[in-house]
């Protein structure tokens, strides 16, 4: 055990983190052993991560000497934020320097940061195309974390930054399901026109995550994109409409009226979607299924991914 390499993960009761630790778990082959880092070692998720053989460890990104502990000895760390256990992307940037700060101080190898773009870099703030949020953002929670990444650089971190895709799993937990419209019919809300949305299940990310410690330095100070499919939302609903047996119709709201749907983050999840249609091109290219594929062989499509979860998709009836 003493010769394996190990590797840190944040998140680890989360999608992200929860994925790569299985994906470590069940890998024992590889050389790499999983140190699950969360803030309650005695939750439930964190019990069951131990029962599969990860070593768990307490770690709060607010406190950097936590981390500190949590990251000793360890070859790589997994980093990742959750913006939405707070809706304030100022503490998530502060965050994630928490966690590459400690990364640094404990020498650690290679560092994978869970990130998306700096929205900022293609759309000036003062852009009037698109809101500007919390007086600097255009799409906090993907700012806040696009920010780190050239601090990651400048404190001479051995970085990896992984731009990831939207959860196919916010159909079952984020409310992004089928709604049932006014007529009765259902709908698939999905502010994108025509345009194809990257998407992948939360536990391939992961699995993706695994492949590039694997690659070792291969990926190190370069960035890396992940989808496991790119879909319109019209080829979504036909595969919701055919796997949950029900006839399902894509929805796309304008972006100014999703805005006003009143759920909690609903302007910057709006701003989100704008940002993702207006810069199909961009968004789009830089997540090659091709290189999802080679990190992690067994990526799911969406229609895979709805067939084995058809029965977690809330559906109205």
């Amino acid at each position: 055990m003493s010769d394996k390499k190990i590797i840190a993960v944040m998140g680890a009761t989360g999608a992200q983190g929860g994925g790569l630790v299985r994906a470590i778990l069940s890998h024992p082959e590889s050389g790499f052993v999983a140190r699950a880092v969360t803030r309650d070692p005695n939750s439930e998720k964190a019990k069951a991560l131990a029962v599969l053989g990860a070593d768990v460890v307490p770690g709060d990104v607010d406190d950097i000497e936590s981390l500190k502990r949590a990251f000793a000895g360890a070859y790589g760390v997994f980093g990742v934020t959750f913006f939405w256990d707070h809706f304030s992307p100022a503490k998530e940037t502060q965050q994630a320097k928490n966690i590459a700060d400690a990364a640094k101080a404990t020498d650690v190898k290679h560092y994978i940061w869970s990130s998306f773009e700096d929205t900022r870099n293609f759309m000036p703030i003062d852009d009037p195309r698109m809101p500007t949020l919390h007086g600097k953002y255009k799409v906090p929670h993907f700012d806040a974390k696009g920010k780190v990444e050239p601090y990651l650089a400048q404190i001479g971190l051995p970085s990896t930054n992984l731009w990831t895709s939207f959860y196919w799993e916010n159909l079952i937990f984020f409310g992004m399901g089928p709604q049932k419209g006014h007529d009765g019919t259902l709908m698939f809300v999905l502010p994108m026109g025509d345009k194809k949305l990257p998407g992948i299940a939360a536990e391939d990310i992961g699995k993706c995550a695994f492949g590039i410690f694997l690659r070792g330095g291969d990926f190190i100070g370069k960035t890396v994109g992940i989808a496991g499919e790119h879909v319109t939302g019209a080829e979504m609903a036909a595969t919701l409409s055919k796997e949950l047996g029900k006839t399902i119709t894509h929805v796309s709201p304008p972006f100014e009226v999703y805005r006003g749907f009143g759920f909690p983050g609903a302007d910057d999840i709006s701003n989100m979607f704008q940002f993702k249609h207006d810069f199909q091109e961009q968004f789009v290219g830089a997540r090659d299924l091709n290189v999802a594929r080679s990190l992690n062989p067994g990526l799911n499509t969406f229609a895979q991914w709805v067939k084995e979860n058809a029965d977690r998709i809330p559906v109205p009836e």
